[in-house]
C-alpha cells in the first residue's frame, strides 16, 4: 500500500512542508525509518533524530520550531501522537481487510454467515453456529455448535470456541486462545480418585473486548463466564469457570483468576497476579504485579499490593522493613550479647 505526502496530510488534517508527492509505503520509529517510511515525531527526546532521519514523511506538532532543515516532508497537526495513531488503525485495517469464504474451509450447512465475511482456509464452522456481518475468520479456526458471533468480529489464526459460546461485536481474539474449554470440576472420591464433573455452562464475551494470544477462557459449570464490555485481556491469562470480569477492567499477562470470582469495572491487574477462588474485587481496583489476592477487596478504588496482598502503601513500608532486617538482627545479637556479660556481673 502506498500514500502520498499530500494523502496523508488530507486524512490527518495537516499541512505540508516540503513534497506533496513523496510517496510512502511503510510505518517506522523515526530513529530506524528509511526512504519510503512515513514516521512521527511528538516526544521532544526524539526531536535529534527529525534532522537525520531518512523517513520520506514526517507528522510532528504544529508548534515545533525547526533547528534546521528536515530533508524529508513534514506534515504539522495539532496533536502528531494522535495523527500518527489514527494512520496506525488505518494502515492495519486496509491490511487486514479480508472478504470471501476460501475453498478449503468446511462450514456446516447449518451455519448461518453473515455479509462480507471472510473464512481462511481449514478454519470449521459447526452446525448451528452464526457469524456476524464482517466477521474475519482467519485459517485454523475452530467454532463449535451454535456459538453465535457478532457483527465486525475477528478470531486470529488457531483460535479455538467451544460450543454454546457467545461473542459480542468487534471482539479481537488473538491466536491460540481456547474460549469455552472446560472448567477445572473434579470431585474427590472416597478411594482417593476424582471424579470429573461435566461443565454444562457457556462463555459470555460482550463487546469491543480484545484477548491477547495463547490465553484460556473456562467455561461455567452451569450458567456462564461473563466478560463484560471493553475488557482487555493480555497474553497468557486463565480465567476459569464462572468468573465474571466488569466492564473496562484490564489484565496483563500471566495472571490467573480462579472460579466463581467476580472482578468488577476499570480493574488494573498487572502481571502474574494470582486470585482466589469465590472473592470479589471492588471496582476500580490496582493490583500490583505479582500479587496473589486471597480474600474479598471490597473497597473501591484502592490499590494493593503482595503476597497475600494488602493496601499498597502498607506494603511499600513493610518492604523497607524487610531490607533492615539483616541490620535489626545484628543489632539485637549485640544486644543480647551486652545484656549477657552485664547479668553475668
Amino acid at each position: 500500500m502506498q500514500f502520498s505526502a499530500h494523502q496523508i496530510a488530507t486524512f490527518v488534517n495537516g499541512s505540508l512542508e516540503g513534497n506533496p508527492d513523496v510517496m510512502v509505503e511503510q510505518l517506522a520509529k523515526i530513529e530506524e525509518a528509511s526512504a519510503g517510511s512515513l514516521s512521527f515525531l511528538s516526544n521532544p527526546k526524539y526531536e535529534q533524530f527529525l534532522y537525520t532521519t531518512k523517513a520520506s514523511v514526517i507528522i510532528v506538532n504544529e508548534d515545533l520550531k525547526l533547528e534546521r532543515p528536515v530533508a524529508g516532508t513534514i506534515v504539522r497537526v495539532k496533536n502528531a501522537y494522535l495523527a500518527f495513531s489514527t494512520l496506525l488503525e488505518l494502515y492495519n485495517k486496509m491490511r487486514l481487510d479480508k472478504t470471501g469464504i476460501e475453498e478449503r474451509a468446511c462450514i456446516d450447512s447449518s451455519a448461518e454467515i453473515g455479509e462480507d465475511v471472510y473464512v481462511g482456509a481449514f478454519a470449521y464452522i459447526d452446525r448451528g453456529a452464526v457469524i456476524g456481518n464482517r466477521c474475519k475468520i482467519y485459517p485454523n479456526v475452530y467454532i463449535g455448535d451454535n456459538v453465535k458471533i457478532g457483527d465486525d468480529t475477528t478470531l486470529f489464526p488457531g483460535v479455538s470456541v467451544y460450543f454454546d459460546c457467545v461473542i459480542g461485536e468487534r471482539v479481537i481474539i488473538h491466536s491460540g486462545t481456547v474460549v469455552g474449554s472446560d472448567g477445572f470440576g473434579f470431585a474427590p472420591q472416597e478411594d482417593g480418585t476424582y471424579n470429573k464433573i461435566s461443565q454444562i455452562g457457556n462463555v459470555i464475551i460482550e463487546d469491543d473486548v480484545e484477548i491477547g494470544a495463547n490465553s484460556v477462557i473456562d467455561r461455567a459449570t452451569m450458567g456462564s463466564t461473563i466478560i463484560r464490555k471493553g475488557v482487555k485481556l493480555d497474553n497468557l491469562i486463565q480465567i476459569a469457570h464462572n468468573v465474571e470480569i466488569g466492564k473496562h477492567t484490564v489484565i496483563a499477562a500471566q495472571s490467573g483468576i480462579s472460579g466463581s470470582t467476580k472482578i468488577g469495572e476499570h480493574v488494573v491487574v498487572g502481571g502474574q497476579v494470582g486470585v482466589v477462588g469465590h472473592i470479589s474485587i471492588a471496582n476500580g481496583s490496582q493490583i500490583q504485579a505479582q500479587s496473589g489476592i486471597n480474600r474479598t477487596i471490597a473497597y473501591e478504588g484502592k490499590r494493593w499490593s503482595g503476597t497475600p496482598a494488602t493496601p499498597y502503601n502498607a506494603q511499600m513500608r513493610s518492604q523497607v522493613v524487610y531490607s533492615r532486617l539483616p541490620e535489626l538482627e545484628r543489632r539485637l545479637e549485640e544486644l543480647e550479647q551486652l545484656l549477657t556479660k552485664e547479668l553475668s556481673k
